[in-house]
């Protein structure tokens, strides 16, 4: 199996715990779930907000430079 490290905000963090504090899971066990969801669907609307996310990370990253 291969780890992957992931940044998360302090903000994001405590949310994630939050949630998997709702399902009574630790956070790794949210994260894992989402990705097997990503993993074996993929519509649009994900796209499009993929898509979001990348362009705005390319824009704050551009912007840091």
């Amino acid at each position: 199996m291969t780890n992957i490290l992931v940044p998360l905000t302090e903000e994001k963090l405590e949310a994630l715990k939050k949630r998997a504090q709702e399902y009574n899971i630790r956070p790794e066990q949210l994260v894992q779930a989402a990705v097997d969801e990503l993993l074996v669907r993929q519509d649009d609307k994900f796209k499009h907000a993929l898509e979001y996310v990348l362009e705005k990370n390319k824009e704050l990253y551009q912007r840091l430079a």
